[in-house]
């Protein structure tokens, strides 16, 4: 089942990058734009509820904001408030991040189960970035709100480790790039390699599903047949989009 949820003004919303802790948006209104996706998501069972500590939300978002390091971002507080949320309902025991970069997308899921919006315990948090540097500042910003190690990133191929990790995959987040020709087309390959450790009612969430829907159309295709994933929705809450499949 493929189903889109858009949220008011999701293609007039923007930020810059560069400067990603602006306000955009009252938080009502934020919140009045993310929270009904979520009930959709409720509704196709991919959730068990929409309930969410807002209050842990912007604690997470104030010590994100002091204390990373974050060159530039595409994750708009709409996003963050999505994906985090997700994170804290679902509360997956192992969460695995692909493509990273200085760690703001992978604590933005990450960031439910560790630091000052921790509202669960959780097993292993993951992010995965191919470019050793970038992990190292990556693992660098995570520390910061992490002291416990729960919550890491490791210098990988994001194919390579989620096809080989030994155990049960929870929730799977993908926001690589592949090569030149592939790009985000590498979702696909990466989703297949762990494919057989993503079980009944784990998530996958593959971020930039309206911005990059030509090099994802294999992809999508992939996730939104009921083959597959039980239920797919293009979470259209910004110019990035969110695609959010169950299995």
């Amino acid at each position: 089942m493929s189903l889109e949820y858009r949220a008011p003004g999701w293609d007039r919303y923007f930020i810059d990058s560069r400067n990603p802790h602006r306000e955009v948006e009252p938080i009502g209104d934020e919140a009045a734009a993310v929270d009904p996706g979520l009930e959709l998501l409720v509704s196709l069972g991919a959730l068990p509820h929409g309930v969410y500590d807002e209050a842990r939300l912007l604690a997470h978002r104030r010590a994100v904001a002091e204390q990373f390091e974050i060159p530039w971002t595409a994750i708009t507080p709409r996003m963050q408030r999505l994906i985090w949320a997700i994170n804290a309902i679902a509360q997956p025991q192992t969460m695995l991040a692909a493509g990273v970069f200085c760690g703001n997308t992978f604590i933005s899921n990450a960031g439910a189960g560790v630091g000052p919006g921790k509202v669960y315990d959780a097993k292993d948090l993951v992010g995965i970035e191919i470019k050793p540097e970038e992990a190292e500042r990556a693992e660098r910003n995570v520390r910061r709100l992490d002291p416990t190690g729960v919550a890491r990133v490791v210098a990988a191929d994001a194919i390579e480790l989620v096809g080989n990790w030994p155990g049960s995959i929870d929730l799977l987040y993908l926001d690589a790039d592949g090569t030149p020709e592939q790009g985000k087309g590498v979702y696909l390959t990466i989703l297949q390699a762990g494919l057989d450790r993503l079980g009944p009612g784990s998530l996958i969430l593959a971020h930039n599903s309206i911005n990059c829907y030509e090099r994802l159309k294999g992809y999508l295709e992939f996730v939104r047949d009921p083959a597959n994933c039980r239920a797919s929705v293009n979470m259209m809450v910004d110019g990035e989009g969110l695609e959010v499949s169950v299995r």
